[in-house]
């Protein structure tokens, strides 16, 4: 096995010993991907490249999946998780997604990374009605059942963030002067657009936005050309990578502006220690997660259970990053739906249990909020809550806020 091109799961006790009867299922030609002992799930990642601090989120998943076949699987039979590494292109996101549908002939697709690259297949897996299930990016385009029947995201749309911190400014700072920092994409473009929203008429003069792509060696001449305006307040919708090197450019420049930055950028791991911890005193998020930094939930029967997970199946893994708590959520959600298809694997079953969730709690998510799915809304995970740094761990603050889109 080549990590950093492929990884395949097929872990666990043999099922279907002699004498243990198997469940009925369709069809081989009728149900891809699944077989009497076995059910193949393919994802993309970023497993090198500028994204590649995400790479964990699909090495947990296979831990999970690994856990699941030694307890049985599901339905008589082991998941075989295979994760290609697309380097966070959108290309390549394509041709490796084409590889498991058309050769590896997987069930189904599920929490492939990014942006860009999952619009790189959007139309591809809907043509073919292949499941394409709770996306690793919180793009507000995935939630769009009528156009694209067959995807759904998982977190909470990155548009509704920016309306939460667009709001927010405006009830501490109504004259506030606005710098937005953000990717050049799908994911970037939420987060102007979610601005847009709230300030209406008012963002052409409050505004002064500048752009990045994940390919430039640093964002340091956008910081600068932001810092320039007389901006008093900051929001970054940028990718981990880049938000290290914000936190770190602000804070050094003398800088300091009122700091927002994407949830998907604020693990204390891959983001916050890096930027160094005492630099990004006071930088505002939001999130849908608990935060192990957080001593609030040191003995929280949920983190209790995450951490147990992670002390068996990975015991080398940085405790401090959140995109392990973001894969055992996003993980244990799948599981959940996998249960709920009893013995009935088909694309047209699993896609319906996965837009049918019963609003339920998971372990790792804050109190009050709950994943859920109906056929006319796939929006997952429909709040959040803001939360500050204070140099050691992020500190919520406020009310939990549903989105006013979702």
């Amino acid at each position: 096995m080549t990590t950093t091109t492929r990884r395949t799961l097929l872990a666990g006790a043999t099922i279907g010993a002699a004498g243990l009867a198997m469940p009925n299922i369709a069809p081989a030609q009728e149900t891809p991907g699944v077989t009497a002992n076995e059910i193949r799930i393919g994802s993309t990642n970023a497993l090198s490249g500028p994204a590649s601090s995400y790479s964990v989120i699909s090495r947990c998943l296979e831990a999970m999946f690994q856990r699941l076949n030694e307890q049985g699987g599901v339905g008589g039979r082991r998941i075989r998780f295979i994760v290609y590494d697309d380097g966070y292109q959108p290309p390549r996101t394509l041709e490796q997604t084409r590889r498991l549908v058309e050769q590896d002939r997987v069930a189904f697709l599920f929490n492939q990374l990014g942006t860009p690259t999952n619009s790189a297949i959007h139309r591809y897996v809907n043509q073919r009605r292949i499941p394409h299930l709770f996306l690793a990016t919180g793009a507000d385009k995935w939630a769009n059942p009528k156009e694209y029947p067959w995807t759904i995201g998982w977190q909470p749309s990155y548009r509704v963030e920016a309306q939460i911190y667009a709001k927010y400014i405006l009830e501490q700072k109504p004259d506030a002067r606005i710098a937005l920092l953000y990717q050049n994409d799908d994911f970037g473009k939420d987060y102007l657009h979610g601005v847009q929203d709230v300030l209406g008429q008012r963002f052409s003069s409050m505004v002064r936005t500048a752009t990045n792509e994940v390919t430039d060696p640093t964002i340091d001449s956008q910081i600068v050309q932001l810092q320039a305006t007389g901006a008093d307040v900051l929001i970054c919708g940028v990718v981990p990578r880049f938000a290290a090197q914000a936190i770190r450019r602000v804070f050094d420049m003398g800088w300091r502006p009122m700091f927002f930055m994407t949830n998907v950028s604020i693990s204390v791991g891959a983001v916050m220690q890096p930027a160094g911890p005492e630099r990004g005193v006071g930088l505002i998020t939001s999130d849908y997660r608990k935060d192990q930094s957080d001593p609030a939930w040191a003995d929280d029967p949920g983190m209790n259970e995450w951490r147990e997970f992670m002390r068996r199946y990975l015991p080398d893994a940085d405790l401090t990053d959140n995109n392990y708590t973001y894969a055992y959520g996003v993980g244990t959600t799948m599981i959940h739906v996998l249960r709920q298809c009893g013995n009935d694997f088909s694309r047209q079953n699993v896609m319906r249990q996965a837009t049918s969730i019963a609003p339920m709690d998971i372990p790792v998510l804050l109190p009050g909020i709950k994943v859920q799915s109906q056929p006319d809304n796939y929006n997952v995970i429909r709040q959040m809550q803001l939360q500050r740094w204070d140099g050691r761990s992020w500190v919520r603050f406020g009310n939990v806020i549903e989105g006013a889109n979702v």
